[in-house]
């Protein structure tokens, strides 16, 4: 893609991995947060996750320099202006997206690719916000960004073939797997995932096994690498109930209903491993 400037909106837990996945990837970055602050937590973010890599042998510290040098943050709209794809990562609001990509319209040339990393909110609704919405695709990077090798390519009512195109290419050129999706709630992956792990916690909450035996046995039974009460916690169980909110009040299925065990975690500020509490407990883990 040439001399291709990248932008990123958000530099938090996501928008930290997208920012290190496309600098990693060779491409100059502009990071946009709304306060300084919020731009240095977000790269040192970056630089703490990083170090790890290079503590386990996954980077060399050259190639973790050089990736940092090709990123530079910002607080001012203006300066995305040189940017021909902007990959918006914001809160999980549907105001706060549309408020971000209107700010887009009048700052980006009408040609750039606009897309919204979104995994809950209906795509064709975030494009409408955006003066050119047939330049708008989904583009749902899963977590943490730099090492899950899927983005599903979301393509909204107004999205147009070179749009969506152009959006494989970008994301098969960051050394990802395009998956195409239509704009349907949960999209693919967490149509299929979120009932799974919501009948997860059900089923422990009814005592049908306990925490370790239900977990040991969907990975031995079905050959998973994680068992579905190690990942919520590691995904973060306010992340996955507000998630499953959605996508229940957009559809009104019962089976992405959130489980009252998670809501009730949640509630106690259990969150999985962030907050060092969740189905486990992580002393002295990260």
């Amino acid at each position: 893609m040439g001399d291709l400037v990248v932008g990123v909106l958000g530099c938090g837990s996501m928008g930290s991995g997208i920012v290190q996945v496309v600098a990693e990837a060779g491409y100059p970055v502009i990071v946009r947060e709304v306060s300084s602050a919020a731009v240095d937590d977000g790269l040192a973010r970056i630089d703490r996750f990083m170090a790890e890599g290079v503590r386990r042998g996954k980077v060399t510290e050259g190639q973790k320099m050089a990736t940092q040098k090709r990123i530079r943050g910002t607080t001012e709209w203006g300066d995305l202006a040189s940017c021909g794809v902007v990959i918006e990562a914001v809160f999980e609001d549907i105001q706060v997206k549309h408020a971000a990509i209107r700010s887009l319209s009048s700052v980006l040339v009408p040609g750039a690719l606009v897309a919204t990393n979104t995994s809950s909110l209906s795509v064709t609704e975030i494009a409408a916000a955006y003066a050119c919405p047939e330049r708008v695709v989904g583009m749902h990077f899963f977590n943490p960004a730099p090492l899950m090798k899927l983005v599903e390519v979301v393509r909204a009512v107004q999205t147009d073939e070179a749009a969506l195109a152009e959006a494989r290419e970008f994301v098969r050129s960051l050394g990802k797997e395009p998956v195409q999706t239509k704009d349907s709630p949960g999209f693919l992956v967490n149509y299929l995932f979120i009932p799974y792990v919501n009948q997860a916690i059900q089923a422990f909450d009814d005592g049908l096994a306990s925490r370790d035996e239900l977990d040991n046995a969907l990975e031995l039974g079905l050959g998973y690498p994680m068992g579905p009460l190690k990942l919520v916690d590691r995904i973060g169980l306010d992340v996955h109930l507000h998630a499953s909110a959605a996508l229940y009040r957009e559809t009104g299925e019962r089976r992405f209903a959130p489980p009252p065990l998670l809501r009730r975690l949640v509630k106690a500020g259990w969150s999985g491993r962030k907050a060092k509490h969740g189905f486990y407990t992580y002393s002295g883990q990260s």
